[in-house]
């Protein structure tokens, strides 16, 4: 209950330092706005901002006027840094690996990527329906894991590091061919039906709590296994557009703090929130207990991400390691206790 208000105390004041710091006249070079989301509760801090027009209402507090803000729901690290590189977003929420492989592909370039803020810590975790499974060491090649995105998602790789710790960081491939792209709401379809060649899907909440209701699932693992309470995702831009465009950027950050401390505050109304934008057709009791559960926290503040990006350098996904967290991200957060 301490550790909740403390939270709860820090991202109110957080909120008032960011609103109170750019509360100066700023124009911005655009009045339009385009961000993505995905359909977990990892993301509802951006739903929420969406629910409440928040970004609108903190750009009008420092001066920047009427903001047209359109949402795309958008899942699958592969996905999203294609619709980033193409222009047709300006800010997206995505899993901190995906992130992390885009930077690092495109630093240096016109489209070069940049992290605003952390959005939420939590675990994914590892379901199947087949009872012989219990570790990874049960997986045969037939065996099929549906998860966002192949390869560089945040389930991609962190079932990534969970196969380098059981096999040795050279087999961290080892069950790349058994995974298959598929959005949670789909993978979760297809693993419940029993129908598919999909037995084993790697979730994110509120899918995977809803999976484990059915006697018929169990787990394997969960991510918290491998690396612990950090980050599972976060939001970015093109560094260009932060640049031409800093108290659009700012509001948007000061809108997310207002977010996280509405469901810190109210997990009821945030499951209503979450019912209502998501469009999943998840019972708002479901929700609660996700958002009940300790392990899931929303804070702008990355937690872990050179633990990814160590990961990440050792296997090659990328040519240049960052020696400290704030590389990865705008100054905004250059003062607070990130990692």
């Amino acid at each position: 209950m301490n550790n909740a208000l403390t939270r709860r105390k820090a991202l109110i004041a957080g909120t008032a330092a960011v609103s109170l710091a750019d509360a100066v006249s700023v124009r911005a070079e655009t009045n339009a706005l385009r961000v993505s989301y995905g359909y977990s509760t990892g993301y509802l801090p951006l739903m929420i901002m969406r629910d409440q027009k928040l970004i609108e209402k903190h750009a009008a507090k420092i001066g920047l006027g009427s903001i047209d803000v359109t949402w795309q729901v958008l899942d699958g690290g592969n996905n999203i840094n294609d619709a980033m590189l193409a222009g047709a977003l300006d800010i997206s929420g995505i899993g901190v690996p995906g992130y992390l492989v885009l930077r690092d592909r495109t630093l240096g370039r016109k489209q070069e990527m940049v992290g605003i803020s952390a959005l939420t810590s939590g675990a994914l975790w590892l379901n199947t329906i087949e009872p012989r499974i219990r570790t990874l060491v049960d997986y045969t090649p037939k065996d099929r894991i549906a998860m966002p995105g192949i390869k560089t998602s945040f389930a991609a790789v962190v079932l990534q590091m969970a196969v380098a710790k059981q096999f040795g960081i050279e087999n961290y491939a080892r069950l790349d061919p058994n995974t298959v792209g598929m959005p949670h709401p789909e993978a979760y379809a297809a693993m419940m039906s029993g129908k598919t060649e999909i037995t084993s899907h790697l979730a994110s909440a509120p899918f995977s709590y809803l999976e484990l209701k059915d006697p018929k699932v169990h787990r394997v693992f969960t991510t918290r296994d491998v690396i612990g309470p950090m980050s599972i995702l976060m939001t970015m831009t093109q560094r260009s557009f932060a640049e031409a465009n800093p108290g659009l950027v700012r509001a948007f950050l000061a809108a997310q703090e207002e977010a996280s401390a509405f469901i810190t505050q109210d997990h009821e109304g945030a499951a209503a929130v979450y019912t209502r934008v998501s469009q999943t057709k998840t019972a708002h009791d479901q929700v609660i207990q996700v958002l009940d559960d300790a392990e899931n926290e929303y804070s702008v503040v990355p937690a872990g991400s050179l633990n990814y990006a160590q990961f990440l350098a050792a296997i090659g996904s990328l040519k240049q390691k960052p020696a400290a967290w704030t590389e990865l991200f705008l100054p905004m957060l250059k003062d607070r206790n990130g990692s």
